[in-house]
């Protein structure tokens, strides 16, 4: 196996011209510079310094390689050395991020005003997120994915929490629900839009409604929480939301609080391990986490 080291020796040898002088500058002794000198004599079979007078002169061979070795030098030195402190301003990057619906509308605007202001080459990609597959992730298909965390996020992934939310419902503005307390009775007997979901929470209303002794209706069945809110928005349907995620979505729209008991869950950032140490990477996970926690909510529950 080569020993790049010699590629380094070579390098310093070509630049001084002269044994005594590469031996300072790598901090060798002349006789270990020599023997260093005599390896790479046998590794390339040319002599590479010849004496000429007092001193050394490059062989047409040794010419040859100066720029090529140099450059191979400089380039394995710029992978070795630590990431350059990342500049924004020039930064031209597209990231994707791996959201539910309502993410992009909610927290979307500012995080476009803030890279405006901070990266303005950077872009923004959302993409669908119809599983909890963490495969997009370890392929490198996905930057960032937020959703919460349950067994089917892969143990390798990173993560961290977001906000906490919890569960509303959302109606028409003019909705029987709109007005006045809303209670168990009230909410169940509602014709209600199921978002099918897997994963944590995908049962936990129906289990609270059953709690209480009642059985809700469901009048249809959507994939997102988009559908849902269209579709609630537009009829006397119920949407059963969470609150800050879809708080984009929800514009003129009545909302309120629950009549069943069921706990808040966190929200979190999710990505790869590999991109731990990605300065620009690491940029826009500091980026999310902080709009995410300045962002005020008007709340309209």
């Amino acid at each position: 196996m080569p020993d790049f080291n010699l590629l380094l020796t070579l390098d310093v040898l070509l630049s001084e011209g002269s044994v005594a002088g590469a031996a300072r500058r790598l901090r060798l002794s002349p006789s270990a510079m020599s023997r260093a000198l005599a390896r790479l004599r046998e590794v390339t079979g040319d002599p590479l310094l010849v004496r000429a007078g007092r001193g050394l002169v490059p062989t047409p061979r040794a010419i040859e390689l100066r720029a090529q070795v140099g450059s191979l030098v400089e380039g394995a030195n710029a992978v070795l050395r630590p990431a350059q402190k990342l500049d924004l301003a020039r930064l031209e990057r597209r990231f994707t991020l791996r959201t539910s619906e309502g993410f992009a509308e909610t927290f979307g605007p500012r995080l476009l005003a803030r890279i405006s202001g901070e990266a303005p080459g950077v872009t923004l990609q959302f993409v669908a997120k119809p599983d909890k597959e963490s495969a997009p992730l370890r392929e490198g298909e996905v930057d960032i994915e937020t959703g919460v965390i349950d067994l089917t996020t892969g143990p390798e992934m990173r993560a961290v929490a977001l906000f906490e939310d919890r569960w509303i419902g959302a109606v028409r503005e003019g909705h029987l629900l709109a007005g006045g307390k809303v209670t168990a009775r009230r909410y169940a007997d509602a014709s209600h839009v199921h978002i099918l979901r897997r994963g944590l929470h995908s049962t936990e209303i129906d289990a609270a409604i059953e709690a209480a002794g009642l059985t809700r209706h469901v009048a249809m069945i959507v994939q997102g929480f988009a559908a849902a809110l269209a579709l609630a928005r537009e009829t006397d349907l119920v949407a059963t939301v969470p609150e800050k995620h879809t708080h984009g979505l929800r514009k003129g729209m009545h909302s309120f609080p629950l009549p069943v008991a069921i706990a808040p869950f966190t929200l979190s950032m999710i990505w790869h391990p590999r991109m731990d140490g990605d300065l620009g990477h690491r940029w826009l996970r500091g980026l999310v986490r902080s709009v995410c926690a300045e962002t005020r909510f008007r709340s309209r529950v």
